[in-house]
């Protein structure tokens, strides 16, 4: 049987139409940058509440065009915190270094969302860094910290969580043998 046209464009696509998905994708991708850039500015208002949901949204868009702003964004007491947590949404390595410095910060919950999100990261040059804070006066941070070294699965971490197993509060404790258990999973059968 002999197909019409207009019946193979229904069984087989019409011949133009990958061309006008690729230029949907291509416009699509340009308005998103142009979201991006716009929020980028945004993080360099007077305005407090702009600057913090600019940063906010830039990790929900997850677009790593917005890293080096939202590193820069780390200076702002105001936002550091969110920017924190938007790096780790985002996932782009440059975020690794910056992150590491925020854990010496003498705000408890900015060491914690950075140690949330250098887990995210699994990058093994945070390791050492976090296990700093297994030590902390803070019991969150010390349980996050934890966490986090689970995630990346290092050896190195194990013996510093298993100092922990004395720690006074319960959470950190599970934490860290939930982290021993992840780590001693990721181990080659020799």
């Amino acid at each position: 049987m002999i197909q019409t046209p207009d019946e193979q464009d229904t069984i087989q696509g019409h011949p133009k139409a990958l061309d006008k998905v690729e230029q949907a994708d291509e416009e699509m991708k340009s308005r998103r940058r142009q979201k991006v850039m716009i929020l980028v500015n945004l993080l360099k208002s007077p305005y407090q509440l702009d600057r913090e949901k600019a940063a906010d949204y830039l990790g929900e868009l997850g677009d790593a065009y917005a890293v080096p702003a939202l590193i820069e964004a780390l200076g702002d007491p105001a936002i550091s915190w969110i920017a924190t947590e938007s790096l780790g949404k985002i996932g782009d390595t440059r975020a690794v270094g910056p992150l590491i410095g925020v854990l010496g910060s003498d705000e408890k919950w900015l060491r914690r969302r950075a140690a949330e999100a250098l887990g995210k990261f699994r990058d093994p040059i945070a390791v050492e860094p976090l296990i700093r804070l297994l030590s902390d006066k803070k019991h969150d941070v010390r349980e996050v910290s934890a966490r986090a070294l689970g995630q990346i699965g290092d050896e190195r971490a194990v013996p510093a969580l298993q100092g922990l197993s004395n720690d006074p509060d319960l959470k950190v404790r599970d934490a860290a043998l939930v982290s021993i258990q992840m780590i001693n999973k990721k181990k080659p059968v020799s």
